[in-house]
This record gives C-alpha cells, structure tokens and sequence, in this order.
C-alpha cells in the first residue's frame, strides 16, 4: 500500500516541474476543457453524488454526520453550474507564474530578478462539500501546481466521478502533462502521504477544528490552514439597528455549516434592549438555539421570549457549524475585542457600528485574518474576495492569510543573470562595490 501510494506521489511530482512551464494558452484551454466537461457529465455526477447522500444519511442516524454536513455534501444542477462559473472565473484570472515581483541590479550587467513560480506539489485533504475539487483543481491548474486530493468518505462517489471528468478532460488537452493531478481514497492512503516529506511541498487541510489539527501534528510537510471558525460580531452601541439585525441575521443563518459563520454575538450593553429582542426573535424563527450569557438570557427571559439555553465557558470557544449561537452582554469595545481575541480562532470578525473612532479601533485591535465593517463575515470567501475561487482559508501569519487564492499556491525563485563575474572581484582590498540599484525591468523582456 505505501509503496502504491509512493508510486502516484513520485508521478505527480515529476509532473509537477511540467506543468510549472505549461504556457497560460494550454492552461486555460485546459480549464476551459474542465468546465464543458461538467456540464456534459453533470447527471452522472448528480448520481454519483445521491450515492454518497444515501450513505451519509445512514451516518446522521448513527451521530457520526451533522444536517449541516449533509447539506454541504449535496449536489446539484445549481451547484454543478456554479462549478463550471467557479473555473471560467479562473480563465478570466492573469497567470501568475513568471511575474516579476522585483529587479535588482548589482553592478553592470549583472541583474537579480525575484519571479513568481509554482509551489510544486500540494496535497489538498478536506471533507464533504465536492465542489472542493473542481475550485482546488482549477487554481492550482492555473499556477502550475500539482496536486494530490484526498476527500471525505461520506464524499467519495462524488469526489471520484467529478475528479475522473476532470482529469480525462485536462489529460486530453494538447501539451498538459500526464499524472499532474492524483486522487486517494483511503484514510492508510493518507497516513502515507503524511509521511513523504521529501516529495509534498504544502498540505492544505479543510474540515474541521480536530481534523486540521490532526494533520499538523502528524506530518512535517508545511500546512495551510485554519484549525477553527470561530467568528464574532460585535454589536457597538453606535450601531444602525436595521444593519444590525441583518447583518448579524445573514452570518449566522445564511449557510451555517461554513467556517466563516459567526459563532458568538457581542452585543454592547447599552444598545441590547433596542437590538436583541427583535435579533432573538429572528434566530428562533429561523431555528437557531441561542446559549445566552447570564445578562443576555435574563433580557430575552423577560421579554418572554423561548426556547433559551443558558451559555457555558466553553461555549466560547466553540465552532458549532450549526445554527447554534452563543450570545453576550459587554460593557465596552475594549471588551468585546479582548473577548474576541481570547476566544476567537483569527478568521473573521466583524462590528456593526457608525461611528468613525470605533470602526477603528476594531480594525486596529482585531487580531483576525479578515475584518468586516458593517457588513457579513459570510464574504470571508476566495471566490466573493475576486480570486476566483479558493483553496482554503489560512489564519497563518507568514506565506499566506486570509482566503487563499492563486496568489498563496505561489513562491519565487531568483535568477541573476551575469557576464561572467566572479565574487572574488567583489571581495578583498580592492573590492568592487556593488550598487544595489533597484530596476524597472521585467524577466520577461530579457532576450
């Protein structure tokens, strides 16, 4: 089995220095070849995909799979055409690879150029949602990536069908290389792949708070990624009621089951009885359970609202992907941002206010890979931020941060182009000096 395993990661990796150099002509005529390809097998998908439904609803009843995640597992005509828009999105992108990011000259006919390149190989893990592999697949196409997918169990009709079309469409493209692109099933398969370092450049995990974990702690290739959502909006007391309710309304009910859904609403103390009856009364409509502070429960109480649940410690620290939403009074935006920044995972928070010096401080103290001013963390998304479509959601500090698009499945290479100077004539007591002037050339233009 690992030497199996070994044999398609080696393939991919030797295609991966290929693709790196596949011009953006064949990409994208490659993509193009994707994106007819669904919708020509689109009912062989969407009976591939009611596979895996039957099966996951046999894991619901036994505790093992959320609504949530069924739902997300689902595909249909809608979701079909929304992968095929998701890859002639990419089309529209420019090519990344190649871009001079600097020019430094040297000296005299001695150049550095710093360009943008592919990183190599990705192994992209994630769960449920298939249309993971046509966003993933396209934008590392794209960027000359390589890549090996390996999807949820629950998924697994869906993801090999979709995978199949896709590849048998790329593989059938004029100058695309062969093997590019891997699919693995097994979880020994990823356990294997965990392991081959000396072959994998990145992993980008996408699942939930344990899964993500359990892939960093268990493989020395770099990781990409975000181990949980959980996401806030703070309620200031200069607040406009109206965005409030539908703001705060939108990222919690819109699509619960995503990592940019708020899991806890801050509301400030002195705008609560105005706002929260009326926001409560919105989430019980719409079916959401509400784990309310002391403070907040004894106002919804009063006001005879039902049913309330009673929020616990942990509830903080909670990524429910459910519509389940814990609630809390504060004093000060100095405290809701303390709170956010002790509980929050650094996705995506947000605050409803007008005032000027407040919207500030948040976006100054907010310790989060994407901030929203009165408006949804719900657009927290590669494919609303205009990348395309994306591949994950990072809360890294260094590489990448934020939604991940093509500009995260890139690095750079330096390449200095001479006339046969040596360093020796740079060293010594008569040292030539290096003049380390920055240039407005581009690689591309080098003849």
């Amino acid at each position: 089995m690992v030497k199996d395993i070994e044999t398609k990661v080696v393939k991919a990796k030797k295609a991966s220095i290929e693709l790196s150099d596949v011009s953006e002509e064949v990409k994208n005529r490659a993509l193009e070849a994707m994106a007819k390809a669904l919708d020509r097998e689109r009912k062989a998908i969407i009976e591939a995909n009611l596979k895996d439904l039957e099966y996951a609803a046999e894991l619901k009843k036994t505790g093992k799979l959320t609504q949530a995640l069924v739902d997300r597992l689902k595909v249909t005509d809608s979701k079909v055409d929304g992968m095929i828009a998701g890859i002639r999105d990419v089309i529209g992108l420019k090519d990344p690879v190649g871009d001079t990011l600097a020019t430094l000259e040297l000296d005299n006919d001695l150049i550095l150029y710093q360009v943008s390149c592919p990183i190599g190989l990705i192994g992209v893990i994630f769960e449920s949602r298939p249309d993971v592999v046509p966003q993933v697949m396209s934008l590392c196409l794209k960027s000359g990536n390589a890549t090996i997918f390996k999807g949820g169990s629950e998924a697994r009709e869906s993801n090999r069908t979709i995978f199949e079309i896709l590849v048998k469409a790329i593989e059938s493209t004029e100058g695309m290389p062969k093997g590019a692109f891997q699919l693995m099933e097994t979880r020994e398969e990823i356990m294997s792949l965990l392991s081959l370092d000396a072959y994998v450049d990145l992993l980008i995990p996408r699942g939930s708070n344990e899964f993500v974990k359990f892939i960093q702690d268990n493989t020395k290739i770099p990781v990409l990624g975000h181990t949980s959502g959980i996401c806030h909006i703070y309620v200031d007391e200069f607040a406009d009621l109206d965005t409030a309710w539908k703001v705060c309304f939108d990222a919690k009910v819109q699509y619960p089951a995503v990592c940019n859904a708020i899991e806890t609403l801050l509301i400030n103390r002195k705008i609560a009885e105005a706002f929260l009856p009326k926001m409560a009364e919105m989430y019980i409509g719409a079916g959401v359970e509400l784990r309310c502070d002391e403070d907040s429960y004894s106002l919804l109480a009063e006001k005879g609202l039902s049913p309330l649940s009673r929020a616990t410690e942990e509830d903080w620290s909670l990524e429910y992907n459910d519509l389940i939403l814990s609630i809390k009074l504060v004093d000060t935006i100095k405290a809701a941002i303390d709170h956010i920044n002790t509980f929050g995972s650094h996705h995506t928070d947000g605050i409803i206010t007008e005032n000027i010096s407040r919207r500030k401080e948040f976006i100054g103290l907010i310790d989060s890979s994407s901030v929203m001013v009165n408006a949804s963390t719900r657009f927290a998304d590669g494919y609303r931020y205009g990348k395309g479509a994306e591949v994950g959601i990072s809360t890294n500090k260094i590489h990448s941060r934020g939604p991940v698009g093509m500009e995260g499945l890139l690095i750079y290479k330096y390449i200095l182009m001479g006339k046969g100077q040596v360093v020796a004539d740079y060293a010594g007591e008569n040292a030539k000096p290096y003049t380390h002037r920055k240039l407005d050339l581009k690689f591309e233009d080098v003849d």
